[in-house]
């Protein structure tokens, strides 16, 4: 089947900057921080990077070899190809099929977190938070997520963005994204950690940080942390979600898969411990508590950064970072569902996204008027079934259904041990894991 856009990269750095910016999005800033200050740490992160090189990069690899080898934008539409030409049944697609829903579910409510975090932005430069008490703090975040009258106009700007930019097609919406926001993202992470570390120095905040981030309690690593790596890793790096395959379908011949995923699982890493150095010094300064789930990113961070010289500008600063991550993991979330559509109904990229959108901001209206039922899509739904239940079935697939020449043939002479070595993991090792995943994440959520 022909692709619906048969646009592809326009190079190398151009795909780089559009697959980091599809896995690195606000579960690198505050889910991340979040998962570490409640697992102990330098633990977690210990078992944190093992899932991201044996788990994490091998899955990317599978997901991009389905892409780019099957003749098709659409997830589904790929794996039905690829399961015709290996002579296996078509009941594989439904793992693109799962990604595809998880990433339409998770793009409508994460519309809502985004308006969030634009919310803050002009609140900072106001001075909202000026001479207000932590509890009163806490209080605007609470009243904020039951206002959804004054986060609307926040939600549908985000969502235009996203479906205007999707619309744009892969070089001139996706790719043009990525060029802008990952380079401006980048520079923001770096700045803020740099004043992150110097400014908590003195009082203590940075050696507490680096000590409780890189120094691990090899003690503190059981089943539960282990568990909450995993998933962490699973997560951040955006796997399950159809987005890597449909990112992988306009990746040019000559861009070694092997190395890109190694390159979007580590560069995803970075981000994320890098973030992990913007937070953590300021909440060992003032004694916060890392245990804080999203409160720390919402309710803990603004207490603490408006007690800093400027801090109305830096915390304005750091939800604008937060805001350029959002919008390019809402574009990726996005597009596996308007190339399926644009492909199967054969209509343009700007009457899918249009469509597709529509929908989005529909379901998305839900979980601004419900937070219990944006906790569903993403705590009792997509998380703990969907994800890990998609990339079971694309490890399986190209690990064992997938015949050996498609893969051999993605596979260039010059990184061929890496690929058989990533291969090994997705037979072995990465379906084990990702099994636990979804067993654990089921029997947590509803036994």
């Amino acid at each position: 089947m022909a692709s619906s856009d048969t646009a592809q990269w326009s190079s190398r750095l151009a795909f780089s900057l559009a697959a980091i910016g599809c896995s690195v999005g606000l579960g690198n800033l505050w889910r991340f921080s979040a998962e570490a200050g409640a697992n102990g740490g330098g633990a977690f992160i210990v078992v944190y990077l093992a899932c991201v090189v044996f788990i994490g990069i091998p899955t990317i690899m599978a997901e991009l070899v389905i892409g780019r080898s099957g003749r098709a934008s659409s997830a589904a539409n790929s794996m039905n190809d690829l399961a015709d030409r290996s002579g296996r049944s078509r009941l594989w697609s439904l793992g693109a099929w799962s990604g595809m829903l998880a990433s339409f579910l998770i793009v409508s409510f994460y519309a809502v977190v985004a308006a969030w975090v634009m919310a803050y932005i002009p609140r900072f430069l106001m001075g909202a938070f000026d001479g207000l008490t932590p509890l009163q703090i806490a209080d605007q975040y609470s009243s904020l997520t039951k206002s959804p009258l004054e986060l609307m106009p926040w939600f549908l700007t985000f969502s235009v963005l996203v479906i205007w930019l999707v619309a744009r097609g892969v070089n001139r919406g996706i790719e043009l994204a990525s060029k802008v926001l990952m380079p401006a993202f980048f520079l923001l992470l770096l700045l803020l950690s740099c004043y992150s570390i110097v400014s908590s120095w003195e009082s203590g905040g940075t050696s507490q940080a680096l000590e409780f981030l890189f120094s691990p309690e090899f003690a503190k690593i059981d089943g539960s942390v282990a568990v909450s790596a995993l998933s962490q890793a699973f997560f951040s790096i955006g796997l399950g979600m159809a987005m890597m395959i449909a990112y992988g379908s306009y990746l040019p011949r000559d861009i070694s898969i092997p190395q890109s995923a190694m390159i979007i699982g580590l560069a995803d890493t970075a981000v994320a411990l890098i973030a992990g150095l913007a937070i953590f010094p300021i909440v060992f300064k003032y004694g916060l508590d890392f245990n804080a789930g999203a409160g720390l990113f919402f309710q803990t961070l603004p207490t603490a950064l408006i007690e800093t010289p400027g801090g109305n500008i830096i915390g304005a600063a750091f939800f604008c970072m937060a805001f350029f991550s959002a919008l390019t993991t809402g574009v990726a979330l996005l597009e596996p569902s308007v190339a399926h559509v644009a492909e199967q109904l054969k209509i343009s990229k700007v009457k899918a996204a249009i469509s597709v959108g529509i929908l989005m901001i529909i379901v998305g209206f839900g979980c601004l008027y419900s937070i219990e039922f944006l906790n569903f899509l993403d705590g009792g739904l997509t998380a703990p079934i969907l994800l890990p239940f998609s990339a079971l079935l694309v490890v399986l697939f190209v690990g064992w259904r997938l015949d050996k020449s498609i893969i051999a043939a993605e596979l260039s002479d010059s990184d061929r041990k890496l690929g058989k070595f990533l291969l090994m993991m997705i037979r072995y090792l990465a379906p084990l894991m990702i099994s636990i995943i979804l067993i654990a994440g089921i029997q947590q959520k509803y036994f």
